[in-house]
């Protein structure tokens, strides 16, 4: 199992929110990309972008930031926030994103998700975000009738590389992970699972690595301090 470290972008700047929230804003860095450096410092083996602005707006607003992070670490990139269009996939692979995360139009648009898998082999990743277990689209603000276990068998079908799934409740909070939840869907698909949203200490990774669940993204455990990235990362790999 992976740890992934998240950056979350807004106006430009490093931040996280509490539950989705625009609201909720607390800002860590005006400067990402020396987050970015900071965590490949401290061992990351890939990093979670999200465009925030990009996620309420239905199309990424924080491009150059993302260009800018990706010349300045080496380490693989995932990639979310707004990418509804086939063009804004495109540009984001052609900037280097070993992962394209697509969220809202995954629930909506299946076909397309299996036309961009075929487009771009192995760089499709589907964004599941639930809330008491059902899909919320257009940056969590909606909620819909799809459950997120049968968007995920629905995903994997298309030809999706990687599913991240996000419990929206527990997102920001630091009252730990949604274990259950993202180990029944490793279970129930082929594809790796990775669990999001509400990381809190070094127990959810140990409790993470003993399911078939991939990797953990961790976002404000890391900043506010409660986990430190070194230590995640030699949990996962079983070595404390």
């Amino acid at each position: 199992m992976i740890v992934i470290p998240a950056i979350d972008i807004k106006a430009g700047r490093c931040v996280r929110l509490v539950q989705g929230a625009k609201d909720s804003e607390t800002v860590y860095s005006a400067n990402p990309v020396e987050v970015a450096k900071q965590w490949q410092e401290a061992g990351a083996e890939m990093i979670h972008v999200v465009d925030l602005d990009g996620a309420f707006a239905g199309k990424p607003q924080n491009i150059q930031v993302l260009a800018s992070i990706r010349r300045a670490v080496d380490v693989p990139i995932e990639f979310g926030g707004g990418l509804r269009s086939s063009a804004d996939v495109d540009v984001v692979v052609k900037l280097g994103v070993t992962r394209a995360i697509i969220g809202t139009r995954a629930a909506a648009s299946p076909e397309w998700i299996t036309e961009l898998c075929r487009r771009h082999s192995g760089k499709i990743a589907a964004g599941i975000d639930a809330r008491d277990g059902m899909v919320a689209v257009e940056g969590w603000t909606e909620g819909s009738d799809v459950t997120a276990g049968d968007l995920a068998r629905r995903m994997a079908e298309a030809g999706v590389c990687a599913v991240i799934f996000t419990d929206i409740a527990r997102d920001g909070m630091l009252t730990g992970v949604n274990v259950a939840a993202a180990a029944t869907l490793a279970d129930e698909v082929p594809v790796p699972v990775i669990a999001s949203g509400g990381v809190a200490s070094l127990d959810d990774i140990r409790r993470l690595r003993e399911t078939k669940v991939s990797g953990a993204v961790i976002g404000k455990a890391l900043y506010a301090g409660t986990i430190d990235l070194r230590d995640a990362i030699e949990v996962a790999a079983g070595k404390a």
